[in-house]
């Protein structure tokens, strides 16, 4: 390691600024929302079993919940517009403009060219749990999803039930393609009730016991048209390994709901990002 320069403190000591500021960012009416939840009729639900993935579809103007049911369990959710898969969910834009980690009053944001909110967080029982001591928080946007292929260049052998091949095969079954047909449209998960940060010392990805008990749930209104999918991980509760069979796991539920009509009288859909496309051409 080279010599540090004699102005290193001073470097080291110029303050951080954000690099997207959102003061400008529209702000979600969290009051339309809160009335929204009031009187909703549940209208369907899924169950995610353990170690495996299922889809689910959500009209625009209703509500779906993910809860834990029978034990701490942690689940990766992907998100597409129903009426074109190319508009996913984009975490890496969703964490630059809400942080490493969302909660209630957050969006999920779609991919470029609509960049747009794809679902708000409206409720979330595990809001106390906060930052703690360690850097941790829950329902990140930061890991990819476990995956085969990170296990195979780790450890070795053909595991077939992350979190990535869960989703994959979940998705192949709903549209009725082959696995390898699917794949592609797999992105990048909201990782619900998974308790995660970066370790001070060395910057690593870590993750922690999920504080997630049966009856905690996290609830988004759906923006737009959406089909969701969602992997009951094989780590369980993450605190200590994924991409294995040793873990407990259990089962994660998916609640849709429809709010009463005159709850959502001030609410529109998002219009696709106004940016022109022509990129200085």
């Amino acid at each position: 390691m080279p010599n540090p320069p004699d102005d290193a403190d001073a470097r080291r000591a110029i303050a951080p600024v954000i690099c997207y500021p959102v003061e400008t960012l529209p702000q979600p009416d969290m009051a339309v929302y809160s009335a929204a939840r009031t009187g909703m009729t549940k209208v369907d639900e899924v169950t995610v079993p353990p170690r495996d993935a299922a889809t689910f579809t959500v009209p625009a103007g209703h509500i779906f919940r993910i809860s834990s049911v029978e034990g701490p369990q942690v689940g990766d959710l992907n998100l597409w517009n129903a009426r074109d898969l190319s508009e996913r969910f984009y975490s890496g834009k969703t964490r630059a403009l809400h942080g490493t980690h969302i909660s209630t009053g957050d969006r999920m944001w779609s991919s470029f060219p609509a960049m747009r909110p794809m679902a708000t967080v409206i409720h979330d029982t595990l809001d106390w749990y906060g930052i703690d001591s360690f850097g941790g928080s829950v329902h990140d946007v930061i890991g990819t999803r476990c995956d085969p292929y990170t296990h195979n260049l780790l450890a070795g052998g053909q595991y077939h039930h992350c979190c990535h091949s869960n989703l994959t095969r979940a998705l192949a079954d709903h549209l009725g393609v082959s696995p390898h047909q699917a794949e592609p449209h797999v992105h990048d998960v909201l990782n619900v009730f998974m308790c995660t940060g970066f370790t001070r010392d060395t910057g690593q990805y870590f993750m922690k016991s999920s504080p997630v008990r049966p009856g905690d749930h996290i609830d988004f209104f759906a923006e737009i048209d959406l089909l969701g999918a969602l992997s009951a991980c094989p780590g369980g509760d993450c605190s200590s390994e994924h991409s294995s069979d040793t873990a407990a796991c259990y089962p994660l539920l998916v609640e849709m709901f429809q709010p009463r009509a005159d709850t959502l009288a001030e609410w529109h859909a998002p219009q696709p990002n106004g940016y022109d496309r022509t990129h200085g051409r």
